[in-house]
């Protein structure tokens, strides 16, 4: 499954924690990130991420494209819930790209556990099903 992992700069903290914490979990799926975000928890944690850019200089807007597209399997944004951002609509977009998508995501680091106690369970195994079925649609081997 593919990943998306962001975090406002006080939460960059948490989450490399949370990825060192499942690691062996993160291990088992590409994960994304953007720009600062992703250098931390390759360097912390040793997994390969995909870095985009930096949330402020469009890595949410390239996130929220790879949600659109159905190329992302679930998010995990650590948000600053007390700090206005001038990027915020990027942020809104890409939330309500996820609801459009059906993409579990996960804005604090309690709901976050929950998601990555979700893949380590296979509980979102059904994502997997829903991705080749279109495969097979667009391809024609439909059976």
């Amino acid at each position: 499954m593919n990943i998306a992992l962001i975090a406002h700069d006080v939460k960059k903290e948490e989450l490399v924690n949370l990825v060192i914490a499942y690691r062996d979990v993160f291990s088992q799926h590409t994960l994304f990130a953007t720009g600062a975000t992703g250098y931390k928890i390759a360097e912390e944690t040793q997994l390969g991420v995909v870095r985009l850019r930096s949330g402020p200089l469009g890595g949410d807007q390239q996130i929220g494209a790879l949600v659109a597209q159905n190329e992302i399997d679930a998010v995990i944004f650590l948000r600053d819930p007390l700090v206005a951002l001038a990027h915020e609509p990027d942020v809104s977009a890409l939330l309500r790209l996820c609801d459009v998508q059906c993409v579990p995501v996960a804005t604090n680091l309690a709901t976050a556990e929950l998601l990555v106690k979700s893949l380590e369970r296979h509980d979102l195994a059904w994502r997997n099903i829903v991705h080749r079925y279109r495969l097979e649609r667009r391809s024609g081997t439909e059976g």
